[in-house]
């Protein structure tokens, strides 16, 4: 029978056993929550939180959605509120993937982009601006996220009674994360009731204060970590940690790789939360001396986080690829030509090719490499130069070749000279071309030694 709606898609997602990564003597199975509309877990609260508010008749309709959210409780807020006629607007952190913003605002949402580095009680941090702007719009409910019942009742109405309906009555353990709190709450209280036996296990980024208040009892200082949508640096009122038996801390690192390993093994695109629970979940079932049946949640899809978790270039400006720190002009080079990571363009394509692929990769210049050699580079004000000179008929100069506007006098430096050697470079405005020998290794660029000096303090 086919669905009504979008919103009669949330729930009911699809569980499946892992069968490709090793999980001791246990078996191992994710609740695909990337299967709900909008890509996430959060569509359940989100609708239910919007149908709390309608009930009581905070929200009225043509009435604003405000919201704190690091993005998926915000596109699940966006995809209910578009299909109810509400406004929504959204206050995200400045670390939240461009993928997840983008599907909001996609979805008509507003979205207002806050700091990242300050905590509660700042007017900068997400929550607090989020409440200021609901207490000066008309009209407006702030959903409150971090507060709001209706978000763990969400999941102990649905999430809990679906992954015990689907294991057939039997788990030993359910590893989830903390944003909120609503999918620990939740599920923990409604098999605490429905299936005692059962641990809430909670996987937790490092530099969150959760896993060790729940491991020490004591509350940490709270680090930064890249991982989107859980960890915290306060304990949220939905979030009732004496539901948890166990609490894993999983570095970014850790979790990314987790992530990455899950579509390369079984085939599943699953976002950086997800690494962190699968983990944690792998850490659990390898302790274990007696099989168990484990289930964690697969939070959403690793779509929203194709420019993070599943860009090469992003895991090298981490400094998560294990390279050996030299100190040498080599380690500022993000993309070595001689890994296939250097994006680059050819003397006989045209601007219009160059250009293009500065656009799509973000970047302002480029190598030009013939035959495995460097032959010239081109970058952002070469370009503009020719089109300034040929003003009469700007179009055709994205038809010329490469190699009427590349520079061939290149500034090289090879790839053993210490990394101050760079700073005179930049300071002349130069590209350094850095070489073995006759062998290319890459481009260094500004934000490239500025990367190099936060992950190598």
């Amino acid at each position: 029978m086919a669905a009504h709606g979008a919103l009669d898609l949330i729930g009911r997602t699809p569980l499946v056993e892992v069968t490709s990564l090793d999980t001791g003597p246990c078996k191992l199975f994710l609740k695909l929550e990337s299967a709900n509309p909008s890509g996430s877990i959060k569509d359940r609260p989100a609708r239910a939180m919007i149908e709390a508010a309608e009930a009581d008749g905070r929200l009225k309709p043509g009435g604003t959605i405000i919201e704190a959210t690091a993005g998926n409780t915000g596109v699940g807020l966006a995809l209910v509120g578009a299909s109810k006629g509400y406004r929504t607007l959204l206050v995200v952190p400045d670390k939240m993937s461009r993928e997840k913003v983008l599907h909001a605002k996609a979805l008509g949402a507003e979205v207002v982009i806050t700091r990242s580095d300050v905590g509660k009680g700042h007017p900068d941090y997400y929550q607090d601006l989020a409440q200021a702007i609901a207490a000066k719009t008309p009209g407006a409910v702030y959903i409150n996220q971090f507060e709001n019942p209706a978000n763990p009742a969400a999941h102990e109405a649905s999430t809990g009674p679906e992954i015990l309906d689907g294991m057939d009555g039997d788990v030993d353990a359910v590893v989830v994360g903390v944003g909120s709190g609503g999918t620990l709450t939740g599920i923990g209280r409604y098999l605490k009731k429905a299936s005692p036996k059962t641990a809430m296990v909670l996987a937790d980024p490092a530099g969150s204060i959760l896993a060790p208040l729940v491991e020490t009892g004591q509350m940490t200082e709270a680090g930064s970590w890249a991982v989107e949508g859980i960890g915290e640096d306060f304990v949220p009122p939905n979030c009732d940690l004496s539901l948890v038996r166990k609490a894993y801390s999983i570095t970014d690192k850790e979790s990314f790789s987790a992530a990455r390993e899950l579509l390369r093994r079984e085939g599943i695109l699953a976002g950086s939360s997800s690494g962190t629970l699968l983990a944690a979940a792998l850490r659990y079932c390898r302790e274990q001396t007696e099989p168990k049946r484990v289930v964690t949640l697969v939070c959403d899809t690793g779509a929203k986080y194709l420019s993070k978790v599943f860009n090469d270039a992003f895991i090298a400006q981490e400094g998560w690829l294990d390279r050996k720190v030299t100190g040498t002009a080599r380690d500022v080079v993000i993309n070595p030509f001689g890994e296939g990571a250097t994006i680059f363009v050819s003397p006989g394509e045209t601007l219009r090719s160059a250009f293009a692929r500065m656009r799509s990769s973000d970047i302002s210049q480029l190598p030009v490499i013939e035959d495995g050699h460097v032959v010239g580079l081109i970058d952002e004000s070469d370009i503009l130069d020719a089109l300034v000179a040929n003003e009469g008929a700007p179009q055709s100069v994205f038809d010329k070749p490469v190699r009427d506007v590349m520079v061939t006098r290149l500034q090289t430096m090879s790839a053993d000279a210490p990394v101050k050697e760079l700073l005179p470079l930049f300071a002349a405005g130069l590209v350094p071309v850095i070489m073995d020998g006759d062998t290319f290794v890459g481009l260094a660029t500004r934000i490239d030694l500025i990367n190099f000096f936060r992950i190598h303090p």
